[in-house]
């Protein structure tokens, strides 16, 4: 099944060129340098003598460093819940990510959307499935390359808002950056920053397809970026493209088990690109959906199921999207055909060197 997928995924869902840099990289250094300050003595009348001091206004040099090429990787819905993925109990979280070719850990940014809680506070709400993920899980993460987590999402609420706050606290202490939740609105809209490759990259995310409105930040109250307001999305989108020179987009949207983006989502990410977003890592229909471009900017509609249960086939049929930022600030952008081999443990179907234009 996963070679015929991977014919499959190359000849129809693979939509440009990838160029990953090899290694991580670490960011860039700003460095300044005062100039000296001078002093000169001059000899006065006969019997004085005084010394006449002059300072030079101090000045500084800053060296930016060249943009180089950047290569941004996001997946579809990770869990890793062992009482939904009991496989973790036997083998360990680690073996989620080691039939990925070490993709996050060549490339230099890595987005997943982290789909249930993961806290020891709260209990369960009224929902069909309830995801609490196990803290001790998180570090696995970060350890394959991961580096952001979007939790907004239909399940990072599932045991409450102290229980969400704790996720985003858990998060951040396995050295993720969590985006998408917040104590606040205000925390919630907030990217994630990072500086490399010469670049400042702001990463963004949203949620919709909410059980309850409750679930969305307010000005007093915790909880998500909503994923449906189209206006608080371009705002927060055009905060972030002010202090970045890249802004990413992960957002969960759409509805389950649909393979096309609906009206109202193609919309908004035409507005989010239209006020500055220079990509869109989507994910929530279970399905994988097409790598499209609008205004030379990609979006992968739709990247299905990650770190999940193996369901159907259909559901097993995935992908990591990698956004290729050239020193020009041209993007290409590709799909890499991935299987759910066993639940809870995706497999990239090529060598995804050889799929992508490596240089």
């Amino acid at each position: 099944m996963g070679r015929s997928l991977a014919t499959i995924f190359v000849a129809a869902l693979v939509a440009g060129a990838c160029a990953p840099v090899m290694g991580q990289s670490m960011p860039e250094v700003v460095a300044s340098s005062p100039s000296a300050t001078t002093t000169s003595t001059a000899a006065a009348a006969a019997v004085t003598t005084s010394t006449t001091t002059t300072t030079r206004a101090p000045t500084t040099t800053t060296t930016v460093p060249p943009k180089g090429r950047l290569v941004v990787s996001g997946a579809g819905d990770t869990n890793l819940d062992p009482d939904y993925i009991v496989a973790f109990r036997s083998d360990g979280y680690e073996t989620a990510f080691t039939g990925l070719q070490d993709v996050f850990l060549t490339d230099d940014l890595s987005i997943v959307n982290l789909e249930c809680a993961a806290a020891s506070s709260g209990r369960p709400v009224k929902t069909v499935f309830n995801f609490n993920c196990d803290v001790a899980a998180l570090p696995s993460l970060r350890e394959a390359g991961v580096e952001v987590a979007n939790l907004a999402n239909n399940h990072s609420g599932d045991f409450g808002v102290e229980a969400l706050l704790e996720t985003r606290a858990n998060v951040e202490a396995a050295g993720l950056a969590p985006v998408g939740v917040g104590a606040d609105r205000t925390q919630a809209h907030l990217p994630a920053l990072f500086d490399i490759n010469g670049w400042r990259i702001a990463v963004l995310g949203f949620g919709g397809v909410i059980p309850w409105d409750s679930w969305i930040a307010t000005e007093d109250h915790p909880g998500m970026a909503s994923g449906d307001d189209t206006d608080a999305m371009v705002a927060a989108v055009r905060a972030a493209d002010e202090i970045a020179d890249l802004v990413f987009v992960s957002i969960h949207w759409g509805v389950e088990l649909d393979t096309t983006p609906r009206q109202d989502d193609v919309e908004r990410a035409k507005a989010m690109i239209d006020a500055g977003a220079d990509g869109i890592f989507g994910h929530h229909p279970h399905r994988l959906q097409a790598l499209e471009f609008y205004a030379g900017k990609p979006i992968a509609w739709s990247l299905g199921n990650f770190v999940w249960p193996r369901l159907s086939d259909a559901g097993a049929t995935t992908a990591v999207a990698q956004f290729i930022v050239e020193p020009d600030g041209s993007i290409s952008a590709c799909l890499i055909p991935t299987f759910i081999e066993s639940d809870g443990h995706p497999v990239l179907q090529v060598d995804y060197q050889s799929l992508c234009v490596w240089d």
